[in-house]
């Protein structure tokens, strides 16, 4: 035959089910128990029945001891069968159901005893403890067997000790007593076993229901692929207890809310401070893929109730995609500018062609001056303005998709900004936000215009934002800055809802202020105010040495002075929105 193969063998031991292990365990438990209960009842029990048989043998001998006919008898007559001592001891002794009386004088000779032939003989124990005026309660053995004994002196009318009376108890009848305790004994301790393996068998069933029937090695195994689940996975796992407390953060979700140990047993409330994803977190908004910023980073939250009254919720790092869909509107935003100059350049050219069929040259040199100049003059009075390259090349580059949409876009000549920002780039993301913000309100209206307005105070950077467009109501001033708030359709990568509340939170970050009000003449108006946001002026440089430029040929200086229309840098565009 072929063996079984080792998967198939017999497995000795305890079974592999939660249910039968604890089962059996209790059921065990429940019987030693029981065994162990019994034995403790069962000892004292024996001791107890002894000590009784012998008080009952005491006493039987103390009557004894006091009938006068037994003290006379052992003065006054011999020792014999018949004698007036045996009579009455055997009388006694029948009627207490004694196993023997035994009365002796004070050398120790039997008067009495249940065997005829005893008497007249020495007693088989010693009575010297008893001769000398004590009472004796013992468990012995005998003549007639083991026996509990009870013994007395016996006095005389002038109580002079003239012998002793011994009493015994069959041990037999003392053991008979206990076995028959027994039984109901047994009979108690089967029910406290049965109600403790009833008891054993509910408890199994619920953990049972809890564990869903499984082996304590598929729960370790589950708990250590729960761990590495948990820590190995890219999207932040969040759980909370059914008080709202933080029993669990995984290595992700301590990364994108910036949290550490100190966080698990509070509330997200305690651990994060006021906010939309401690909202999330703790319930308060609701909903499926919510949009919340915490820090720089963009998150998708979603938050499921668990069955124990707790909540389970995930974090994923949206701020990558953000960037992606930002760059893709920028690029669009380009291509449009790109198609909007390309059919404007063929309209200019068609023009110029059309000077030149009808030889009017004036006429042709005076048009193509006037085009150039018109971008050259918006470059020149940007970069005028604002010294910072990486601005003046952002707001250029909205002026062109702007003017394709529509809408005017003015800087204001109270703008003055020197190139001393030190976070330029958060900047750029500011104004970009706001400026797109504005052209959307502005779009599709008469005489649509949006204006910038950046100016320093001191180290203080003011920015401002007007459109003409349909204003924010003052009961929604505060939502337009929370995050996933929009009243706008949402794009094809994502959700909207996400910068204006990155306004506020890199003015924030910086210890100011983002808000919005009414422009003058209805609209919308977003103040930024940025404290600390320019380095301290150094020292004016020296005058170099003039000297003669070299001629540069003038198409050269056009295009040193003026950007290509629409285009702006990726690093810029990629803060913008």
């Amino acid at each position: 035959m072929r063996p079984t193969p080792p998967a198939r063998r017999l497995r000795l031991g305890l079974p592999r089910r939660v249910f039968s292990q604890v089962l059996l365990m209790q059921v065990a438990i429940a019987a030693g128990v029981a065994v162990l209960a019994t034995g403790l009842f069962l000892a004292p029990l024996s001791k107890q029945l002894d000590q009784e048989a012998m008080r009952r043998a005491l006493a039987i001998a103390q009557t004894t001891a006091q009938d006068p006919q037994i003290a006379e008898g052992v003065q006054n007559t011999p020792p014999t069968r018949n004698g007036p001592v045996q009579r009455e001891a055997e009388r006694i002794r029948r009627a207490t159901q004694a196993e023997y009386i035994v009365v002796m004088d004070t050398h120790g000779m039997r008067w009495s005893h249940p065997t005829a032939s005893e008497i007249g003989a020495p007693v088989s124990t010693d009575p010297r403890d008893v001769l000398a005026g004590n009472d004796v309660m013992e468990i012995d053995k005998g003549t007639l067997g083991r026996s509990a004994r009870g013994k007395v002196p016996l006095y005389d009318a002038g109580h002079r000790i003239v012998g002793a009376v011994s009493v015994g108890i069959a041990y037999d009848s003392v053991r008979a007593r206990l076995i028959s305790a027994i039984p109901g004994l047994f009979a108690y301790a089967g029910g406290a076993l049965a109600v403790g393996a009833l008891a054993a068998w509910l408890i199994s069933r619920r953990v049972q229901r809890q564990t869903r029937d499984l082996a304590f090695s598929d729960i370790s195994a589950l708990l250590a692929e729960r761990e590495a689940m948990l820590h190995g996975i890219r999207e932040g796992v969040v759980a909370l207890d059914r008080e709202g407390r933080v029993r669990l953060l995984n290595d992700e979700a301590r990364r994108l809310l910036c949290l550490g140990d100190e966080a698990v047993g509070r509330t997200p409330d305690e651990a994060l401070g006021a906010g939309r994803t401690t909202d999330v977190l703790a319930g308060r908004v609701t909903g499926t893929d919510l949009l919340t910023v915490r820090g720089q980073r963009v998150l998708v939250a979603n938050r499921m109730p668990t069955d124990d009254g707790g909540a389970v919720a995930t974090l994923r790092d949206r701020t990558e995609l953000e960037q992606l869909g930002r760059e893709l509107d920028s690029t669009r935003g380009l291509i449009d500018a790109l198609r909007a100059q390309d059919h404007e350049h063929a309209n200019r050219m068609h023009t110029l062609l059309g000077l030149l069929d009808l030889e009017m040259y004036d006429d042709a040199v005076e048009f193509v001056g006037e085009v150039v100049g018109d971008h050259r003059v918006t470059a020149e009075q940007v970069t005028e303005r604002i010294q910072d390259p990486l601005l003046a090349a952002l707001l250029v580059g909205k002026a062109t998709v702007a003017a394709e949409r529509g809408v005017a876009l003015w800087v204001s000549e109270r703008t003055r900004l020197p190139d001393r920002l030190i976070d330029p780039r958060g900047l750029v993301t500011v104004v970009g936000n706001l400026v797109d913000n504005a052209l959307d309100a502005v779009a599709g209206t008469l005489h649509a215009r949006v204006e910038v307005e950046l100016r320093s105070e001191g180290r203080t950077v003011v920015l401002r934002v007007r459109d003409t467009g349909p204003g924010v109501p003052a009961d929604q001033r505060e939502l337009v800055f929370t995050e996933g708030w929009s009243t706008k359709e949402p794009p094809a990568h994502g959700k909207r809802g996400i910068g204006l509340s990155l306004v506020r939170r890199l003015a924030e970050r910086q210890g100011g202020t983002a808000a919005v009000g009414t422009a003058d003449g209805g609209g919308a108006e977003f103040t930024v105010v940025l404290p600390d946001a320019l380095t301290e002026p150094g020292p004016e440089p020296r005058p170099e040495p003039e000297s003669e430029p070299e001629p540069v040929p003038e198409p050269a200086l056009t295009r040193a002075a003026e950007p290509a229309p629409g285009r702006v840098p990726a690093a810029v565009e990629e803060e913008t929105r």
